[in-house]
């Protein structure tokens, strides 16, 4: 796990959306929820512009936050950001309670490495392709990663990467795996080379060709006789 965001917040009564207009228009500030564990959920509000620059790093999505409401401190996770439309605005953010000896569900980024070094890309000439740029994994507060790499090192052309390809670090399990094989999911494939097919598709053409060209004649001959 990382080491640990600090956000600071304070506790509102006032609710609704009136008052979340006032919050962001007249004191630059984001409103927000707090919810989980054995507490009751509380509103809070917190300054926009530290939280619009945690955002700027990836790892603050999957990373427990410790959050200080009020002056106390609570660990919680990102669960829901609302951003404004069509401005640079943070507009709402949820936040879950986390407990350290409770296991936890989050989506952690995928980090692809040795891509362009791998057997497929360099060795082969083919091309990289993701279908996945995150996958969902359930572990202890303290076990969190802040991302999954994937070694792409060996991958050759033709090859699809699983799931269960990935190694995962010791205390984190995926959670698709854990409801069976099927949900096995390709997360990344490399491809062959744009022209390569290009060209096998030429020859299957125009030996198409070929064999019609034969039916064709064929065919002449049967009406001939």
């Amino acid at each position: 796990m990382s080491d640990a965001y600090v956000l600071e917040a304070t506790s509102r009564a006032d609710a609704g959306k009136g008052a979340s207009r006032r919050l962001r228009r007249l004191e630059n500030k984001v409103p927000g929820i707090v919810y989980g564990g054995k507490s009751d959920p509380v509103s809070i509000s917190m300054d926009h512009d530290p939280l619009f620059h945690q955002l700027e790093n990836e790892a603050f999505f999957s990373s427990i936050i410790q959050l200080k409401i009020d002056g106390k401190a609570e660990d919680v996770l990102l669960k829901d950001l609302q951003r404004h439309p069509a401005k640079n605005i943070i507009m709402h953010a949820d936040f879950l309670r986390v407990d350290k000896n409770q296991a936890i569900v989050v989506q952690v980024p995928l980090h692809f490495v040795n891509e362009d070094s791998s057997v497929g890309v360099k060795m082969q000439g083919g091309r990289v392709a993701h279908q996945a740029n995150e996958i969902e994994i359930r572990c202890l507060p303290g076990d969190l990663p802040e991302y999954i790499e994937v070694d792409m090192a060996e991958v050759e052309v033709g090859q699809v990467v699983h799931l269960s390809d990935v190694t995962l670090p010791e205390g984190v399990v995926s959670v698709a795996l854990g409801l069976g094989e099927e949900h096995d999911l390709a997360i990344a494939n490399i491809s062959a080379p744009k022209a390569e097919t290009e060209i096998e598709t030429d020859d299957d053409a125009v030996a198409s060709d070929d064999d019609d060209a034969a039916t064709d004649a064929g065919d002449d001959a049967e009406a001939k006789d």
